[in-house]
C-alpha cells in the first residue's frame, strides 16, 4: 500500500504541508485524505485512532504515525532537496512530539483555518482518496 497522509482538512497550515509535500513528490508517491472525509474516517477506525486525534496521521506499511512522527517521515517520499529533512528522524521524540503538538494547539490561531476541506485541482484530484 503506498503511504497515505490523513490531514486536517479545514487548518491553512495543514493544507500549507499537503501543498508543499505534493510539489515535493513528483513521482506522487503519497496519497492524501482530509480526516473530515470518509476515506480518512475509514482509515482512522481500521488503525485504532481516536476520533479526536486532528493532528496529521501517516499510514504506512500498515502502520499509523503521529505528530511529528509522521511530519517527518512523510520527507522520506520526497524529492530532493525536501528529502534532507528526513534527517530530523534521528531527534528523540521526546522532543520532537511537545513542539509539534505546541504549533498544533495553536494552529487555527497562527494560520486561521476554512470553513470546508480544500478541493484537490483536477491535475491531483488521483492522489487523494475518497
Amino acid at each position: 500500500m503506498e503511504p497515505v497522509l490523513l490531514f486536517d482538512g479545514v487548518c491553512n497550515y495543514c493544507n500549507k504541508m499537503v501543498n508543499f509535500a505534493i510539489r515535493n513528490d513528483k513521482k506522487g508517491k503519497i496519497k492524501f485524505a482530509p480526516l473530515q472525509s470518509s476515506a480518512g474516517e475509514k482509515l482512522r477506525q481500521a488503525f485504532n485512532i481516536s476520533p479526536a486525534s486532528d493532528t496529521i496521521i501517516l499510514i504506512e506499511n500498515g502502520k499509523a504515525f503521529i505528530y511529528a512522527t509522521a511530519a517527518i517521515r512523510v520527507c522520506r517520499y520526497l524529492d530532493w532537496p525536501a528529502k534532507m529533512l528526513f534527517w530530523l528522524i534521528i531527534f528523540p521524540s521526546f522532543l520532537t512530539q511537545p513542539v509539534y503538538k505546541w504549533i498544533a494547539r495553536n494552529r487555527y490561531k497562527w494560520f486561521g483555518r476554512k470553513d470546508s476541506c480544500m478541493i484537490p485541482a483536477p491535475g491531483i484530484k488521483n492522489r487523494f482518496l475518497n
